[in-house]
């Protein structure tokens, strides 16, 4: 429990709002670690009117915290994708402890949003700003029957894959390219910067018929990943070859691209930081 008379300057009593009163806390950068499962939000940022996974956060965050919180994530995922290693930054009062913190948000918020690897950072860390690159995950279910028990974490695709072909067409991705072809525009902006440096791209077959996905760039834009992702599933169906994928780079046109992968099966894997930044390994649960 936070004892509040050590986070505020002493002194003669007066009538205060909260906001003003709030503005005297000492207070720290603080980041953490979040799992979540998105399949029941609108994706991670905070958008009025809709439940988000950054807006519960928030919520739960200020009332343990009794202190109001903003958060920078360190990547906007969309509706229905998951976390695994999203990390993100706030200001917290410096008395508070931060193990407390994340245990109980993450009992308000379990089973669909767990906190972890809390830990006090330099006050200009950043989570999206810091960040060196993203790390996603895809995963996909190639057997002629779906699977119940990943329905929620995963594409089904019927027909037989062409997994080395699907790798081929990966690899022409790794570099700087402008992907204005994977991504969806963002509103409002005329002239957005679409070029991004993916660092690596790779397919595994976890086991028969159980496909991973793996994508690795200094940042995303949005639907890229998904839209990377249909696109080499045609490959796979033999429906374009994988020489293709450079000509659809090329291109930098939306209807190029294939179709936009459900947004079940992603999945924000890890985002990395320089190394004073770096939070400790973790094992999935």
């Amino acid at each position: 429990m936070v004892d509040e008379s050590q986070l505020f300057d002493t002194g003669p009593f007066v009538s205060e709002t909260s906001v003003e009163v709030a503005a005297r806390v000492v207070t720290r950068r603080a980041r953490f670690t979040v799992a979540y499962d998105g399949s029941g939000f609108h994706g991670f940022a905070v958008n009025a009117g809709v439940e988000t996974v950054a807006g519960r956060i928030i919520e739960a965050m200020s009332k343990v915290a009794r202190h109001p919180v903003e958060l920078i994530g360190a990547g906007r995922t969309d509706a229905g994708v998951h976390g695994w290693g999203q990390v993100i930054s706030c200001d917290l009062p410096a008395k508070v402890d931060l193990a407390d913190v994340a245990h109980r948000v993450s009992s308000m918020l379990r089973p669909t949003i767990v906190l972890r690897d809390p830990q006090w950072v330099a006050d200009d860390f950043n989570a999206r700003f810091s960040a060196l690159w993203r790390h996603y995950r895809y995963t996909l279910l190639n057997t002629p029957q779906p699977n119940p028990l990943m329905r929620h974490t995963s594409w089904h695709v019927a027909r037989p894959l062409d997994v080395r072909a699907m790798q081929l067409g990966g690899d022409a991705l790794i570099g700087e390219h402008d992907f204005s072809s994977f991504c969806r525009r963002p509103k409002g902006q005329t002239d957005p910067v679409m070029t991004r440096r993916v660092l690596l791209t790779r397919w595994t077959e976890i086991e028969p018929g159980h496909l991973r996905f793996e994508i690795r760039a200094n940042a995303f834009c949005q639907q890229m990943v998904r839209s990377i992702v249909g696109t080499l599933v045609e490959v796979g169906l033999h429906r374009r070859r994988a020489g293709d994928l450079r000509g659809v780079l090329l291109a930098k046109d939306r209807t190029m691209a294939g179709v936009i992968a459900p947004p079940q099966g992603l999945c924000l894997w890890e985002v990395g930081y320089p190394p004073d930044d770096a939070p400790p390994k973790t094992t999935p649960l």
